[in-house]
């Protein structure tokens, strides 16, 4: 009688590999139902606002999608989309928040690069403390520091003082609701999210690399730009897209600190949503707003995985 087949040994832990892809699937679907919910959503809503038409009392907005005798209607009103276009005002206003936006990122790699190169080198135990000092601010209200800046850069404010008692300037500066005041405001407010992704990268990167481009006759300047800083684009580039997204839509530093001729779309969102009370040009503007930045998005996370890429 011919011997039967082995039957297939089963796998160690195979009874269990069901209830890990039921985990797998809820820790993947968790994150993306919030952000479904709390980043998606919104986003249709201003959409149906921005496309929506309101009825005669303007408490409401009727439907896109009807049924009327047994048609089915769409209702597309495009008047705010228009209103952008022949509005020179609203395009001058993007193309100012995307500079300062731009202005803000730059200033914040020249200065946050340096500090977090030397943090990255520092002895290991002093490195807590100089990391402390960059989220040290984040202890306090936002809103408090920046309102420490209006204070500081005030006509009669600390700067003021000590330039006048060094005798550096004869009257005191007009500081305040200039570009100067919003770039500080702005550079002050934002430099950490640079800093802290710059540290994540440089603490990483071998030093046995500097050594042996010292023992191949490089200088330290040659070192640090052919080996540290191609070795630290996927920080810069995250520290960037850290700093500059939020910046183009920032409401709060350009309402403290700059002034009334300071274009910003953070402050026209505001007026069309609260003064103007025009919420279908508002959701425009905002919608308008998320795809000129979405571009810069898919920009920066091509950069970085091909700087991953070309580091691995």
């Amino acid at each position: 009688m011919p011997a039967s087949a082995p039957s297939p040994r089963a796998e160690p832990g195979s009874a269990h590999r069901p209830r890990r892809n039921w985990g797998r699937a809820a820790l993947i679907a968790a994150p993306q139902a919030w952000l479904g919910l709390f980043l998606l959503l919104p986003f249709a809503i201003l959409l149906k606002i921005s496309l929506s038409e309101s009825d005669i009392l303007g408490i409401g907005f009727e439907p896109m999608v009807s049924l009327a005798r047994q048609n089915l209607v769409i209702k597309l009103r495009l008047a705010a989309y228009i209103a952008l276009v022949h509005d020179h005002l609203y395009l001058l206003t993007y193309l100012s928040s995307l500079g300062y936006a731009l202005a803000t990122t730059l200033l914040c790699l020249l200065v946050g690069y340096p500090f977090a190169y030397f943090v990255a080198r520092a002895r290991p135990g002093r490195r807590p403390a100089l990391l402390m000092l960059v989220m040290l601010p984040f202890w306090t209200s936002f809103l408090i520091r920046i309102y420490a800046w209006k204070n500081l850069l005030d006509t009669n404010g600390l700067v003021n003082q000590l330039l006048l008692a060094a005798g550096l300037v004869q009257a005191p500066l007009h500081m305040m609701f200039t570009p100067f005041s919003f770039m500080i405001g702005m550079v002050y407010g934002y430099i950490p999210f640079m800093i802290l992704p710059l540290y994540a990268t440089l603490v990483k990167l071998d030093p046995r690399l500097l050594e042996a481009s010292a023992d191949l006759g490089a200088t330290p300047w040659q070192s640090f730009w052919r080996i540290t800083v191609p070795l630290s684009r996927p920080g810069v580039l995250a520290g960037c897209a850290l700093v500059f997204i939020p910046a183009v839509g920032e409401y709060v530093i350009p309402s403290l600190l700059a002034g009334p001729s300071t274009l910003n779309i953070g402050r026209i969102l505001w007026d069309e949503f609260f003064s103007n009370l025009d919420w279908q040009r508002a959701s425009a503007v905002a919608f308008v707003m998320v795809a000129l930045v979405m571009l810069p998005i898919v920009l920066f996370s091509r950069a970085r995985a091909r700087s991953l890429e070309a580091v691995e």
